[in-house]
């Protein structure tokens, strides 16, 4: 039987009935369709449940394996933590062969996951490699993924795509830490995500949403973050890892745009847009910020990222509907509330202190709020 949300099961219930009113299918066919669906949620607490405990599992490893283990032997700790791990992964496949419940696969596909961090990191330390290593993370993530793409699981995937992100921005802004290389990386990243959503639509949806998700966050990331005043451009040039992933994302989005659907290239095209419009921002200095006294440029230059910031969250809210994604939504709210914010408290708030700076922000919100929500419904309903 599968689950769907109560929406999505009192739709399809109406349209079994209309099928049936039409003549298309009997009584007993249309019975027989919708005892195949049940209503639920997608998050259920058993399902809450089970991931918090396997996140709790695979951090007591990595804790332990980073506590040294010290009344064993090197290879015995390797030895050790390579059992578990294999323990995890072939439980995790039997239990999906005898087609136990999701929650339960998903959560022992997890801690497989996170226990694969823990053999890497051990192996290191058996090595005598410095455990303080973004390649370490490239490792865990690599990992990650091929056990996700040889398994068909979704969650070892998110544990790779989030090592992933984090080893490329330890790896950046290691070399050349800078505002406009924090704001370029995340982009970045967030845009080849998204190309690789485009590419895994018609083949792998599962996957598809998760990259689609996680890109579209690091977009929106990455613009509220290129909104924040004073940020720097740093001294030296683009660090020669930030250029690589650059051309890595520059051919995902043109593999994106040649196999994707036309609502994928417009994802694709306003990515890309965000990425520019992040980096403009960054370069449009308007002389040393001071946070006491800011000047009308300051404030002009605000204005334009909150305005940036509400036309990528309206757009990813509108790709969000269409696309019947609450979590696309959800980002683009969050967005668009923390921006709000954000230039309120740093450049508003030497104009209008004290309650005076609270009233206008929370009017902006119930107004941003109430506008965001009555252009997500119109789209819904032309939709």
């Amino acid at each position: 039987m599968t689950t769907t949300t109560p929406a999505r099961l009192s739709w399809l219930s109406g349209e079994v009935r209309s099928w049936q009113a039409a003549g298309l299918i009997g009584e007993d066919q249309a019975d027989a369709i919708l005892a195949g669906y049940a209503a639920g949620r997608r998050l259920s607490l058993v399902r809450l449940l089970l991931a918090v405990g396997a996140c709790f599992v695979g951090t007591g490893v990595l804790w332990l394996v980073a506590a040294n283990l010290e009344s064993l032997s090197p290879g015995a700790r390797v030895a050790l933590v390579t059992a578990v791990w294999l323990s995890a992964v072939v439980g995790g496949e039997v239990l999906h062969a005898r087609s136990a419940p999701a929650p339960v696969v998903g959560a022992v596909r997890l801690l497989a996951a996170l226990l694969v961090g823990a053999l890497v990191f051990q192996a290191a330390q058996s090595l005598q490699v410095p455990a303080y290593e973004p390649f370490l993370l490239a490792c865990w993530a690599a990992a990650a993924l091929v056990h996700g793409y040889a398994a068909g699981a979704v969650t070892p995937l998110l544990i790779g795509v989030v090592t992933g992100t984090a080893y490329t921005l330890w790896a950046v802004l290691g070399s050349a830490p800078s505002g406009l290389a924090l704001v370029l990386t995340l982009a970045a990243v967030g845009l080849a995500a998204v190309g690789l959503a485009a590419v895994h639509d018609a083949q792998a949806p599962e996957f598809a949403r998760v990259w689609r998700l996680s890109g579209t966050g690091l977009l929106l990331l990455s613009l509220v973050v290129s909104a924040i005043p004073g940020l720097d451009l740093g001294a030296e040039a683009l660090p020669l890892d930030l250029v690589v992933g650059l051309v890595a994302t520059a051919l995902l989005v043109g593999a994106g745009l040649l196999v994707g659907d036309r609502l994928a290239r417009a994802e694709l095209v306003g990515g890309v847009a965000v990425l520019a419009v992040g980096a403009g921002l960054v370069v449009w200095q308007v002389g040393t910020y001071a946070a006491s006294d800011p000047t009308a440029q300051d404030v002009v230059r605000a204005i334009a990222g909150l305005a940036a910031c509400a036309t990528a969250a309206v757009g990813a809210a509108v790709v969000g509907t269409w696309r019947e994604s609450t979590g696309l939504v959800a980002l683009a709210t969050v967005a668009l509330v923390a921006t709000t914010a954000l230039q309120a408290f740093t450049v508003f708030a030497p104009v209008l202190t004290g309650a005076w700076l609270f009233l206008l922000l929370g009017a902006l919100l119930v107004a941003v709020g109430l506008g965001f929500d009555r252009m997500r419904r119109q789209v819904a309903a032309a939709l």
